[in-house]
């Protein structure tokens, strides 16, 4: 056979993805290294150095230490455990293979669903000692979640209980009764010992009594292509392509079905039909195209059709739906915001969502279900979420290309969830519809959303700022350099001035002291309607009389209410007077301008004291309102 042949053989040969997983100590990526020896899969520099590194670092007496081809960062290697995903690439002549070598403890429960999110077989390690065990149990669970229908149960360190049956066969009945209520269709129990190569590569003549296969024979023989979906066509569009004025491909790789020339497909959600005119692969022109091929097609109609949409068969459509269930496992290490929206990537599609309720979490030890308002790092639960765009999806049981989803913040733009559809949320359903206690929260509180709760979301104080001084004193100035400031912070705040306010609310009001009294009554509801929502309010205005203040205070809520005194003497004020009002006032075509012909009563107990004219710092403004 010449080196082109056995490439196109190569080439063709099944792939499958596994990934392990076990307890401490359990020898996980033992096997894995013991299966890379055995099998012959590594070259003689690597041996080298596997021989060197065993009696330098290892924890296999004089054994070699085969987990050392697959912990490689140093403080695996100090700790004797496994924390990064390994993965790792070999082939035999029936099969290529991709491992990923999972971590077994519980904080890094991430890492175990980033390693199984495609795997299609699991290979999960039981201590013979031991057997069923706790940490057996979540990635059970964890394996369950991702859909992954075909597991392995390696009963490692045999040699350590005498390669006897009887272990073996415990294990393997408390392992099936654990799985009962899991929907996993395929288990299959090998007993091995990975350290001394029994029922690893070759079947070991020290456990006569089993009848099966050895790991390395199993996993060339398991069929896994079967669990792909190939009845109903998704296919995700990725990209539209025109290399020429004649040529209009759709772009992308096949999810699930199979795309052939001369099919009747719809593109959603526009729901334009049109038949397949030519399908290109990597292989060139084809008749037809399967999960997971990469694929382009040409369509006989001219329909407007972007990256997003999804091509499918008229008959068998996915749900075109904002609400749904899903089980979302939170990978990030800041803990969930419960009033925060997400980037949500679904396929080739992008939108934003919220989750609208935490229906529940799950103990992944234990399998309980407990109720919690947020999700911390590797935590698992399920919720009912709502995306801004419909999502084309199927229940991941039943695809999980279309079932799956990871969502993105939109501030660090990191990944800090993965979830598992489970089905649309009808809308007579969803959590946030108004019930009867609702309503009689309503008449009697009015918003069923608490102050604190918008405070929570806005991520500040809600603080109405009012600032007081002489006409001229530069009110104006320091409320909206201070509005900048805030804004800049990313603070939610409005600024209300005199000049605002009496073009339209206060339009009919003059300066008298019963108008003016009225005018900033009416500021002070807004203010305090506002705080309400949790935003920070600035407002500018004279209020010369003690008492107006008082009231405006009272009305805004002292606890919120925060005085600056802008101080200033006349002869600043005059200069600095941009509408002439001290002249008019002067000559008696106004009246009630304070400084002039009505009192200014000087606030002895301002939170805050500026000096007009001088560098205006708003630092201890900003205190007020952190």
């Amino acid at each position: 056979m010449d080196i082109k042949q056995f490439l196109d053989q190569d080439q063709k040969k099944d792939l499958l993805r596994l990934l392990t997983a076990g307890s401490v100590d359990d020898g996980k990526s033992t096997l894995i290294g013991r299966l890379l020896f055995d099998s012959k899969k590594l070259y003689e520099d690597q041996l080298d150095a596997l021989r060197r590194d065993s009696k330098r670092e290892g924890h296999a007496g004089e054994d070699i230490d085969y987990a050392l081809l697959l912990d490689g960062l140093k403080a695996e290697r100090e700790q004797g455990i496994t924390i990064d995903v390994a993965y790792r690439y070999f082939s035999t002549s029936k099969r290529k293979f991709i491992i990923a070598d999972t971590p077994g403890h519980e904080q890094y429960t991430r890492n175990m669903i980033t390693g199984g999110s495609t795997a299609n077989l699991a290979i999960l390690l039981a201590d013979a000692r031991k057997g069923v065990i706790t940490q057996t149990k979540r990635h059970t669970f964890l394996v369950s979640l991702l859909g992954i229908k075909h597991v392995v149960l390696a009963v490692n360190k045999m040699d350590l209980v005498d390669f006897k049956q009887e272990v073996f066969e415990q294990t393997c009945a408390d392992y099936r009764a654990f799985t009962t209520t899991l929907n996993i269709p395929d288990i299959t129990f090998i007993p091995v010992s990975a350290l001394k190569g029994d029922n690893v590569v070759d079947l070991s003549d020290k456990m006569p009594w089993y009848h099966g296969k050895s790991l390395l024979e199993f996993l060339e023989i398991v069929h896994v292509s079967s669990d792909r979906n190939f009845d109903d066509l998704r296919f995700p569009v990725q990209y539209v392509i025109r290399p020429t004025l004649d040529y209009r491909g759709f772009a992308g790789k096949v999810a699930s079905g199979v795309l052939k020339i001369g099919d009747e497909v719809m593109a959603l959600p526009s729901g334009k039909k049109s038949r397949i005119t030519s399908i290109l692969t990597s292989e060139g022109s084809a008749e037809m195209a399967f999960p997971p091929q990469s694929a382009s097609f040409t369509l006989a109609d001219e329909i407007d059709i972007s990256r997003g949409e999804m091509i499918v068969h008229p008959n068998s459509l996915p749900h075109v739906e904002r609400h749904f269930e899903a089980m979302l496992v939170w990978m990030d290490e800041k803990p969930m915001d419960r009033y925060a929206s997400f980037y949500i990537k679904h396929n080739t599609h992008s939108t934003k969502a919220k989750i609208d309720q935490i229906k529940y979490k799950i103990d992944v030890n234990t399998l309980e279900k407990s109720e919690i308002d947020h999700f911390d790092l590797n935590q698992i639960g399920r919720v009912v979420m709502t995306s801004v765009k419909p999502l084309l999806f199927d229940p991941y049981k039943k695809n999980r290309q279309t079932g799956s989803f990871i969502l993105i913040d939109p501030v660090t733009h990191n990944t800090v969830a993965v979830g598992m559809i489970l089905d649309k949320m009808s809308s007579d359903r969803l959590p946030s519809r108004i019930t009867d206690k609702d309503r009689e929260h309503i008449v009697k509180s009015g918003s069923l959303i608490t102050r604190e709760e918008r405070e929570k979301r806005y991520g500040q104080k809600a603080r109405t700022i009012w600032i007081t001084g002489l006409h001229g004193s530069g009110k104006n100035e320091l409320a909206y350099s201070l509005e900048k400031e805030l804004f800049e912070m990313g603070r939610t705040v409005v600024v209300l001035d005199g000049k605002s306010v009496r073009s339209g609310l206060s339009r009919e009001l003059d300066y008298s002291p019963a108008d003016r009294a009225e005018h900033l009554r009416r500021v002070s509801h807004i203010a305090r309607l506002l705080n309400d929502q949790g935003i920070i309010v600035v407002c500018s205005f004279i209020s010369p009389s003690e008492a107006i203040r008082s009231q405006v205070a009272e009305i805004v809520g002292k606890e919120r209410f925060k005085l600056v005194y802008l101080e200033a003497d006349i002869d600043f004020c005059r200069k600095n007077d941009k509408y002439g009002l001290y002249k008019m006032a002067d000559e008696g075509k106004i009246r009630h301008l304070a400084g002039v012909d009505e009192t200014f009563d000087v606030p002895f107990d301002a939170d805050v004291r500026i000096k007009a004219g001088a560098n205006k710092s708003i630092d201890d403004i900003l205190r007020l309102i952190d």
